[in-house]
């Protein structure tokens, strides 16, 4: 197993250099896993990876398990493992971090190569099983080394360092954005609590009982009607109290008493004689410090 890089020999490309540069080229294959190397590189630490994951491997076979499939995508800007029926991306491995790729003479259905975690700065081993076209596959990779390394060349080295920035700031806006769904999250939680704690759900009627004393009686307000009140022992409340209807008659019907209104026929001829003569006296009038008082209502000098 042993296929290093050479970009100081000319070769024969299997692709177009358009291909792998605006576009990709996809195999399928099985992949087996990764593992973690202690080295960049070399042949005996890719065989001491396949030997380990091919170990894992049959385990997991006979329990039941089957090799998973995936899709490769290879392109001057890396290696991309998606699955094949969502296309959703398991790993994308850069170019520039991948450091040695090989295929196996012995089982020319193995393929690997080692990358550099961008996370963890850690070096594994990615292998894979294709029972046709892991050379294909591994010559196409070194196409792309190829192609990449001249582009770094005729740049350069800053569209290396472009894509290195990009690569960070896709990670930090990935970091955002969970960030914010989790904010959001938390916020709306939040609010749900404040409404349990002092508002009233939607649509729900809110009632204002009306203040009472210590003797539970509502306070008498002479410019609000008197409005009964449920008592707090659940007992009936007392019936309402109404003014009497006619004011201007006493306790027992009778009309109060007003002198001065009285007419000659409310009393009979020898009283009313009498309070004649009282109000013939009275209109003879007192002299008191030169001021005249009269008792008759009519007499305008007082």
């Amino acid at each position: 197993m042993n296929r290093a890089f050479n970009r100081k020999r000319d070769k024969t490309w299997m692709h177009t250099p358009e291909a792998l540069a605006k576009h990709y080229i996809p195999y399928n294959a099985k992949f087996l896993g990764n593992t973690e190397v202690e080295a960049p590189k070399g042949t005996e630490v890719v065989e001491d990876a396949v030997r380990k994951l091919k170990f894992q491997r049959h385990i997991k076979k006979s329990e039941g398990q089957k090799v998973p499939k995936v899709e490769l995508q290879i392109s001057i800007y890396g290696v991309k493992i998606l699955d094949p029926k969502t296309k959703d991306v398991h790993h994308n491995c850069q170019l520039h971090r991948i450091s040695f790729c090989a295929d196996d003479k012995t089982d020319k259905r193995i393929f690997t190569f080692i990358c550099k975690d961008s996370e963890s700065n850690k070096h594994l081993c990615y292998v894979f099983d294709s029972e046709k076209c892991a050379e294909e596959i591994t010559l196409t990779i070194g196409q792309a080394f190829d192609l990449a390394y001249k582009k770094f060349l005729e740049s350069g080295g800053k569209d290396v360092e472009t894509r290195k920035q990009i690569g960070t700031l896709q990670r930090r806006i990935q970091e955002l954005e969970t960030e914010n769904s989790e904010l959001k999250k938390q916020l709306q939680d939040f609010e749900e609590q404040l409404m349990m704690v002092h508002g009233s759900p939607a649509g729900s009627v809110s009632i204002q009982t009306q203040s009472t004393d210590v003797f539970d009686m509502v306070p008498f307000s002479p410019v609000t009607p008197l409005v009964p009140t449920q008592a707090n022992n659940a007992s009936p409340p007392p019936p309402p109290t109404t003014l009497p209807p006619d004011i201007s008659k006493d306790l027992f019907g009778a009309e109060p008493f007003d002198p001065f209104t009285c007419a000659s026929a409310d009393f009979p001829p020898d009283i009313q004689s009498k309070l004649d003569e009282m109000q013939e006296g009275f209109k003879m009038g007192l002299t008191l410090e030169g001021t005249i008082f009269s008792l008759d209502p009519l007499d305008e000098r007082c």
